[in-house]
């Protein structure tokens, strides 16, 4: 297979970046790789899918990994595992030797080793400039669950219809299922033994970087965890401020300590990002035009959240208040600035934050158990978004009354858009077409 039929394949098959954004995978194929990572670094705390998965299907994902640096040309696979995932790692080392082009490598227990641009300068030593792409230094860096999902699509045709996700926090009983793609969190939680009391938040994604949501949300293709959280611990209190208390807040309490800067991810690694140089401004109503560097630093701040949830001695905000200004920098049609790296902060070493002591701040040590994997696959209904991943909302092929096959075609990108196929997840019939979704009922 050349690299033009394995794009092919996977934009048809659907396969997508499994966690954060969901970039296609497809577009991220260059014949420019080097290297190849696979991230097994479950960047999130209390998820426990990536590990899971290695353990699970180690010969289905070194064989993915395998035929992704082949068919790319790439020198090498790194397959990134945490230290403390000793059973994937154990998995690993069983049959690796088989792959000549593939080895190991061990990331450090912190967070967020899952950021892919943490992930290549602990693996290769490499920078990505800030704004840009791993490809830039030769890598291509890619989910565990999207080899599996790329290998099984190149060896027995299969779409991505299912999803791996974990259900952790206040249920009865903590989780990693097999869904299919469109199943209510209410489902989920049912699978889960359902909640272990009445006063809880939920949350999709990580404690770090998810959403609030309902029962009534859905799983789509990115979604790798749902978190059933108490409504008093740090993440949900974050979410739930205003942005006008969170300025009041810095403009009243930030001791001006710096810290925040100090631990950031991206600015050890030479970035141009300092929030608390942000947070100075902001809270002082700066504006004149020393400032404004400041403030277009704003872009590449990638949201991981260390600085409000970790850093922060006040419990002030500053990611919460960088993503709006992002935002609104963008509505405004404001570009990124050009910003040359500077070098690897010497202090990096010291300065990266352990997994184990921010699930402590976080107040979250009681809910960090084993999940353990089965299947979740029954669903009498699924409403399966039409907009799943970056790129173009997929166009639906089918109509209300269609009658459907799991791993059918029900959705295609534009022609030509950034965008992969969308497929039942169930069989069934098309019960409603709307300009957000299919809902198919079995």
């Amino acid at each position: 297979m050349n690299i033009n039929e394995l794009k092919s394949a996977l934009q048809e098959g659907g396969v997508v970046g499994a966690g954060g954004a969901g970039f296609p995978t497809y577009a991220k194929l260059s014949d420019q790789a080097e290297t190849v990572i696979m991230n097994c670094a479950e960047c999130e705390p209390l998820m426990k899918v990536d590990r899971q998965l290695v353990t699970e299907y180690v010969k289905e994902i070194l064989g993915g990994m395998n035929m992704l640096v082949e068919t790319l040309g790439a020198g090498e696979g790194i397959l990134a595992v945490k230290k403390s995932y000793t059973a994937a790692i154990d998995a690993v080392n069983s049959c690796i030797s088989e792959y000549p082009r593939l080895r190991l490598h061990i990331l450090p227990d912190i967070y967020p080793a899952g950021d892919e641009v943490v992930t290549i300068y602990e693996c290769t030593g490499k920078v990505v400039p800030q704004g840009k792409i791993p490809i830039t230094v030769g890598c291509v860096v890619v989910n565990v669950e999207t080899v599996l999902n790329l290998y099984r699509k190149v060896t027995d045709g299969t779409n991505v219809i299912h999803k791996f996700l974990t259900v952790a926090g206040l249920v009865n009983r903590p989780v990693t299922l097999e869904v299919p793609v469109g199943v209510t969190v209410r489902s989920l939680l049912e699978m889960a033994g359902g909640t272990s009391t009445d006063e809880y938040v939920l949350l999709m994604g990580g404690p770090m970087t998810g959403r609030i949501c309902t029962e009534s949300d859905v799983v789509t293709k990115t979604t790798k965890a749902v978190l059933v959280l108490p409504p008093d611990c740090p993440p949900i209190l974050h979410r739930r401020s205003s942005t006008r208390h969170d300025i009041r807040n810095a403009m009243s309490v930030c001791s001006q300590c710096s810290m925040c800067t100090s631990l950031c991810p991206r600015n050890l690694l030479g970035g141009a990002i300092k929030p608390h140089e942000f947070m100075r401004a902001l809270a002082n109503g700066l504006t004149s035009s020393d400032v404004t560097n400041t403030y277009l630093n704003s872009f590449f701040c990638v949201s991981c959240g260390l600085c409000e949830m970790y850093s922060c001695h006040q419990g002030l905000s500053p990611r919460k208040l960088l993503d709006e200004y992002k935002a609104g920098l963008r509505a405004a049609g404001v570009q990124p600035p050009e910003r040359e790296m500077k070098p690897v902060d010497l202090h990096r070493e010291d300065r990266k934050v352990p997994e184990h002591r921010l699930v402590q701040r976080l107040g979250l040590a009681g809910f960090d158990v084993p999940a353990p994997l089965q299947s979740g696959k029954d669903a009498s209904e699924v409403t399966l978004l039409l907009r799943q991943s970056i790129g173009a909302p997929c166009v639906p092929c089918v109509k209300a009354g269609d009658v459907v096959s799991a791993g059918q075609i029900v959705g295609r990108p534009p022609e030509g858009a950034l965008g992969v196929c969308l497929h039942g997840s169930i069989d069934g019939t098309v019960a409603e077409v709307t300009d957000q979704a299919i809902i198919i009922r079995r």
